[in-house]
C-alpha cells in the first residue's frame, strides 16, 4: 500500500503473468477435477500455493477463494480477425497476422454499444455449489471488476493491423480521430454500466499485474454500505502500438481521449510495453494519474527524473533473462541495480514486476533464483 500512496521506504516485487504452460507439467500443478468450473479454482489454488511456496516475492494472498461475477457483454460489433503464425508450445503469446476491419468510413458503422449484463442467478450458482464443497475449509469471496481499462489503439491494431494504423495515422488523421472517438465512446458506455450494475470490486489486489492497494480510494478500505463509483476505483489505459510514434500524436491520439475515460476515474495506471521515458510531460495531462509503467526498452534514469516522488515508477525488467536454458545472474543484477539506482536518486515510490514471461526456456529455477535475487537486493 505505501508504493501506491508514495511513501514507500523500499520496492514492491511481484512476479506476474508466468509460462504456466511450462510450469504446469510440475507434479504440483497437475489438474485433477473434471468439471470445467472446479478445474479453474483448482487452478487458482494450485498456483497460488505454488508461486508462494517457491518465488513469493511481496505476493499478499488473500484469505478466500474469489468467484468472479459473471457479466455478459455483447461486444462492439467487431470480432478479431486474424492468422497466427507462430506459437510456442501453448504460450499465449503468439505472432499474429490482422485483417483490416476498419479501412473505410463505413466500416465504422459496424462499431456499436455493447449490452452488459450481470447474471447473478449463475454467478450465485456457482458461488453456492463451490461453498457446499469447501466453504467449511476457506471462504469464498464474489469479485468485480477490479479496475477500468481503456485501450483503444491496442483494439484497433487487432482490428486493423499496425501498418494500416500506423499509415492512417499520417494520411487520413481526421478518420482516425473519429475511430478511436467511437472506441472510447464504448468504453465510457462500459464505465457507466458498471457503475450502475454495481460491478466494482470493493477489495482489488492488482491492477494489471502491479499493486493495487492504496488509502486513496475508497474501494481498498472496506468502509461503506454503498455501491462504489469510478472515483473509487482504478482506470487503466496504454497505447502500445504507440512506440512507433511521436510524442505529439501520442498527446492528440490517445492521452486526449485517456483524460475522457479513464480520467474519470480515481486513480489510472498509464502505459504497457511502449517507452514512456520522453513522454512523461504528456502522460501526466491524467488528471489522476498515480502509476506509469517503464519498460525495459525505456531509459530508466529519465524516467525517474521525470517521475520524481509525483508518480509510482513500475518498472518491468527484460523477461529474456529468465528466458534461456540457465539465467544470467549478472545481467540481471545490473538491470536491477540500474532500477535501484535510478529510483533511490530520484526519491520514487517503485514496484518490479516480472511480467509477459513467455517461456523460463523449461527451467523453473530460473523463476526461483530471479525472485531470490531480486529480493534480496531491494532488502540489502
Amino acid at each position: 500500500m505505501a508504493v501506491n500512496d508514495l511513501e514507500a521506504e523500499r520496492p514492491v516485487v511481484l512476479l506476474d503473468d508466468l509460462p504456466w504452460h511450462e510450469l504446469e507439467q510440475i507434479e504440483a500443478l497437475k489438474l485433477h477435477c473434471r468439471d470445467p468450473f472446479l478445474r479453474d479454482v483448482e487452478r487458482f489454488l494450485r498456483r497460488v500455493i505454488y508461486q508462494y511456496q517457491h518465488m513469493p516475492a511481496d505476493m499478499i494472498v488473500q484469505p478466500h477463494v474469489p468467484i468472479p461475477k459473471i457479466i455478459r457483454d455483447t461486444g462492439n460489433g467487431l470480432h478479431v480477425q486474424e492468422k497466427v503464425l507462430g506459437a510456442d508450445g501453448g504460450s499465449h503469446i503468439q505472432s499474429h497476422a490482422y485483417f483490416d476491419q476498419l479501412a473505410e468510413e463505413e466500416d465504422l458503422r459496424k462499431l456499436r454499444l455493447p449490452d452488459i449484463s450481470y447474471d447473478e442467478a449463475e454467478t450465485l450458482k456457482r458461488y453456492n455449489a463451490l461453498g457446499e464443497l469447501i466453504g467449511d475449509i476457506v471462504p469464498l469471496r464474489l469479485r468485480g471488476v477490479g479496475c477500468f481499462m481503456s485501450a483503444p489503439w491496442d483494439s484497433i491494431a487487432q482490428y486493423r493491423g499496425v501498418a494500416n494504423l500506423l499509415i492512417d495515422l499520417a494520411e487520413r488523421p481526421e478518420f482516425m480521430h473519429r475511430m478511436v472517438s467511437l472506441l472510447a465512446d464504448i468504453d465510457l458506455h462500459r464505465l457507466q454500466r458498471y457503475e450502475e450494475l454495481g460491478l466494482f470490486d470493493a477489495d482489488p489486489l492488482d491492477v494489471h499485474c502491479t499493486p493495487a492497494l492504496t488509502k486513496a480510494l475508497r474501494s481498498g478500505q472496506h468502509n461503506g454500505p454503498n455501491k462504489l463509483t469510478r472515483r473509487d476505483v482504478w482506470g487503466r489505459g496504454m497505447a502500445q502500438v504507440f512506440s512507433s510514434v511521436s510524442k505529439r500524436m501520442r498527446d492528440e491520439f490517445d492521452i486526449k481521449y485517456m483524460v475522457k475515460t479513464i480520467g474519470q476515474c480515481g486513480l489510472s495506471y498509464y502505459g504497457c510495453c511502449e517507452p514512456l521515458d520522453a513522454m512523461i510531460d504528456i502522460v501526466e495531462k491524467l488528471p489522476n494519474l498515480r502509476k506509469i509503467s517503464v519498460t525495459p526498452w525505456a531509459d530508466v534514469e529519465r524516467a525517474a527524473e521525470a517521475i520524481n516522488t509525483k508518480y509510482v515508477l513500475s518498472a518491468k525488467p527484460n523477461p529474456a533473462l529468465v528466458s534461456g536454458a540457465h539465467l544470467d545472474g549478472e545481467a540481471l543484477k545490473k538491470e536491477i541495480g540500474k532500477i535501484l539506482s535510478a529510483s533511490a536518486k530520484n526519491r520514487c515510490s517503485c514496484d518490479i514486476v516480472l511480467k509477459d514471461v513467455g517461456t523460463c526456456g523449461g527451467n523453473p529455477d530460473n523463476l526461483i533464483r530471479w525472485e531470490q535475487i531480486v529480493m534480496d537486493m531491494v532488502q540489502g
